[in-house]
């Protein structure tokens, strides 16, 4: 059928998946005319991604979401007793404590942020961020498949096609965000380049009801993983039960060799996989779907070119470890949403823009890395235990031998007990979630060198106002009420943060903003001040003197800081002025 004639939209997005839905969101509270497109007829009918990080629970503190998803999610006190055994009701090898629910690593995820971790599937996170997005005002179509789009100097023309009725018709956007999954169409027209292997092995997910609280409700968690005869081959590692809701619905995951195409998912070879992985036939189990998916090795090295940006699974293509798909999507368009608000409202050079590939290409490469290394790290269990591979047989024996006394057997179960610890870097990987570092046009250096880790990165998150650094979290008061200073910033504003003797960052800021149509948060921390710091705890954290600033984005990532008071107030607003112009890429030394 011929297009009919072009809508049009600030913003389009192409997909409803976590990075499509949180961009339409955060668009759309930033007032931006966002119109989202997804070849569905609803959204996600399948849990998939489930584990929600604090990162991603600040997103949503931002924009008013945080209550509400709590209230649907399973809580953290639930998420942690990742274990390894040979079924449910078979041997238990260990639990490793994860998501920081340990005695000793929760203090590590308090001191960091405001926010607890949750589990809360797609079929939780997606309607909750589109029925907001809509409410909002962005625009939802529905049934509606991408076809095409082409660039100009002043914007895209995308076609669409209605696959209820096979009409094609054209939307004119200033941009188009491809958040169109794994297999992105938008990505594939760009020609974007990626790099590693693709597929690398090939994996099932069953998702069935059935009540196994007999079996789980002394260690909850959302994860147990079982060593069963063929569970090494390809997949995620080893066999997995991922609770849904506890502890009444669960998927199942299996791996099957991707070379040879998916197994047969009749019924009876779901039960007999289902009764292995619990190990008991005395349960009822109903059956929601199956699907088999691929295990991918996949990263964009340039994720945008010109007016068209993608997002998500479209540039980072790995495995389920580590939980780092949704919530690194979800990241993705906090990234990336503020900058195109500004730019399409004007008090922004599109150049801008051209920081989102420069922050977020090195991240999709480093999730990719790390997902797909979580699977290599569970093989330490098997060799802990002197397997190549989990015949029943030689599987059966090695089992003996680590319950065995005597030398040999003391060393498998010491081998055990450190492979099955070392899976901290899957579970517990704090750093990796909240220690990115962003260098591009839209962060001022400060000449200091980026502060030195002193723990692990991938395990500890450590913060800084380093320029580059989400700003750190930590309690302080509003009018004697606690808040944290995330709640300072954000709400897609530029924010300004001082204290005593800083009066003049504050003065100039507001100055700066009448003139240059900007709306900046003006914030002194201190005794006798709005926020005052009881705790002393940001006195510990800023790393400048009290009349000392930091600008902050509105995605919470510092942008510049001067380390002392201005030594005047011309000199204050000169160089405000300077640092937000060259993040924004306009010259404010003139308005």
């Amino acid at each position: 059928m011929p297009a009919q004639s072009a809508v049009t939209t600030d913003v389009l997005v192409v997909g409803s998946g976590p990075a499509g839905a949180s961009a339409a969101l955060l668009l759309a509270s930033y007032g931006t005319s966002t119109l989202l497109v997804t070849k569905y007829g609803r959204l996600s009918d399948t849990p998939r991604a489930h584990i929600t990080n604090q990162r991603t629970m600040e997103v949503l503190r931002d924009v008013g979401l945080e209550e509400r998803l709590m209230r649907e999610a399973t809580p953290w006190e639930f998420m942690g007793n990742t274990t390894f055994c040979t079924s449910l009701a078979g041997e238990e090898l260990g639990r490793v404590p994860s998501w920081g629910t340990d005695t000793v690593r929760h203090a590590d995820y308090e001191l960091q942020s405001p926010c607890a971790m949750l589990d809360a599937p797609q079929t939780i996170t997606e309607p909750i961020m589109v029925q907001a997005a809509q409410d909002r005002g962005a625009r939802v179509r529905f049934d509606t498949s991408y076809v095409s789009h082409v660039q100009d100097d002043d914007g895209v023309t995308t076609t669409l096609q209605d696959r209820l009725t096979g009409t094609t018709y054209t939307v004119r956007s200033k941009y188009l965000i491809g958040a169109d999954g794994a297999r992105s169409q938008v990505a594939a027209d760009l020609d974007l380049p990626y790099e590693g292997p693709g597929a690398v092995g090939g994996a099932l997910s069953i998702v069935f009801e059935a009540d196994l609280s007999r079996f789980v409700a002394h260690r909850p968690s959302v994860l147990y993983w079982m060593l069963q005869p063929g569970a090494e081959k390809e997949g995620v590692g080893l066999g997995v039960l991922r609770m849904i809701k506890p502890w009444t619905e669960w998927m199942l995951m299996w791996g099957y060799e991707v070379a040879g195409g998916p197994p047969d998912l009749s019924d009876e070879v779901v039960r007999e996989l289902a009764v292995a992985l619990v190990g008991s036939d005395d349960f009822e189990m109903r059956v929601k779907s199956r699907s088999p998916w691929t295990v991918n090795h996949h990263f964009a090295t340039t994720i945008a070119r010109g007016r068209v940006f993608c997002a998500g699974d479209a540039i980072h293509r790995h495995p389920p470890t580590n939980g780092l798909g949704s919530n690194t999507s979800i990241q993705d368009s906090y990234n990336l949403a503020w900058k195109l608000a500004h730019v399409v409202a004007g008090t922004a050079d599109p150049s801008l823009l051209d920081s989102y590939d420069a922050e977020r290409a090195p991240i999709a490469r480093q999730v990719v890395e790390r997902a797909n290394q979580s699977i290599a790290d569970t093989g330490k269990i098997l060799s802990a235990l002197d397997l190549e591979h989990t015949e029943a047989d030689a599987l059966e024996r090695q089992l003996a031998l680590w319950k065995a006394p005597g030398a040999e057997g003391e060393k498998i179960r010491a081998a055990v007990r450190e492979a099955i610890a070392y899976k901290a870097y899957e579970f517990d990987a704090h750093g990796v979630e909240h220690n990115q570092r962003y260098a591009s046009s839209a962060v001022v250096p400060d000449g200091t060198p980026m502060p030195e880790y002193r723990r692990d990165p991938e395990l500890y998150a450590q913060p800084t106002t380093w320029p580059g650094a989400k700003l750190p979290h930590t309690w302080v008061t509003r009018g004697g009420v606690q808040t944290s200073t995330l709640d300072l910033v954000g709400r897609g504003r530029f924010s300004v943060l001082t204290g005593i003797g800083g009066e003049a960052w504050l003065a100039a800021s507001r100055t700066l903003g009448e003139q240059a149509g900007l709306s900046i948060t003006t914030v002194s921390i201190g005794p006798g001040q709005p926020v005052e710091d009881p705790y002393g705890t940001w006195a510990d954290l800023r790393e400048i003197e009290d009349g000392g600033v930091l600008l902050v984005r509105p995605d919470g990532y510092v942008a510049a800081r001067y380390p002392s008071a201005p030594p005047s107030e011309q000199q204050a607003a000169d160089w405000l002025a300077a640092a937000l112009g060259a993040v924004l890429g306009r010259d404010l030394s003139q308005v």
